[in-house]
Order: C-alpha cells, then structure tokens, then sequence
C-alpha cells in the first residue's frame, strides 16, 4: 500500500481568538477551533470526507 501526504497548516488566529487549518492539497479544507485540541477532532472528521467526496481517496487512515 503507498503512501500518501496531504499538508494541512495550523495557526493561532490571535485576532479571532482561534485556531486555524487549511490547506492546498484537501481541497474544501478551511476550519476552525476555540484549542488545538478541538481542531485535531475536527480534521480527524473533514479530511476523510473531503478526501472522499473530492474523488482523491476512497479509504483513508492517520498515522
């Protein structure tokens, strides 16, 4: 089984008191989260999905 990387960028939104993801290889990805941790449950949810309905993907696991 290959192996595949998406890059996903976290940063702290000092303005809007949030953190946020986004990101150039999942298509659709813009979210945010109050902590990092929430932010992590998030991804963990959307990426899967955008990966799937974006037909990049069909079965998808974080290492």
């Amino acid at each position: 089984m290959s192996q595949h990387f998406y890059k996903v960028e976290a940063f702290w939104d000092s303005e809007a008191r949030v953190w946020v993801a986004e990101s150039e290889d999942v298509p659709g990805l813009a979210t945010e989260a109050d902590t990092i941790e929430a932010l992590t449950d998030k991804l963990r949810k959307m990426i899967p999905e955008l990966l799937n309905l974006n037909g990049i993907v069909e079965q998808f696991t974080f290492v």
